[in-house]
């Protein structure tokens, strides 16, 4: 069992940029494949960025490419997305999930076994 624990989201202005953390309890957090993703109202939730094991491999949706970056510490067991630049477009819930699939990188939901509570990002015009 891996609990995963989001923060970072807020209330911010367009152009303003939110560092998101996500802290799993995992023993061996470095054997997961981590991914994030978001849900805003009446819409699905979609993959946002993804990252290897290791760290030396990521993965953007296209909305988010140049944007957001995504990083991990596996001796804190955390993954982060820094979003810099957002857009009111950006507005949602935002999730982290960790596999502890084959893959180097995950971008289907179905494929992700475990899910964080998820933290709210609201971006104004």
């Amino acid at each position: 069992q891996v609990l995963l624990v989001e923060s970072g989201g807020g209330l911010v202005r367009t152009g303003d940029s939110l560092r998101l953390s996500c802290v799993a309890s995992a023993r061996t957090f470095s054997n997961y494949v981590i991914g994030w993703f978001r849900q805003a109202p009446g819409k699905e939730r979609e993959f946002v960025a993804g990252i290897s094991r290791n760290g030396d491999s990521t993965a953007y949706a296209d909305s988010v490419k140049g944007r957001f970056t995504i990083s991990r510490d596996n001796a804190k067991n955390t993954v982060y997305v820094q979003m810099n630049n957002l857009k009111p477009e950006d507005t949602a819930v935002y999730y982290c999930a960790a596999t502890s699939t084959w893959r180097t990188i995950v971008r289907v939901r179905g494929e992700f076994n475990y899910w964080g509570q998820g933290t709210q990002v609201t971006v104004s015009s």
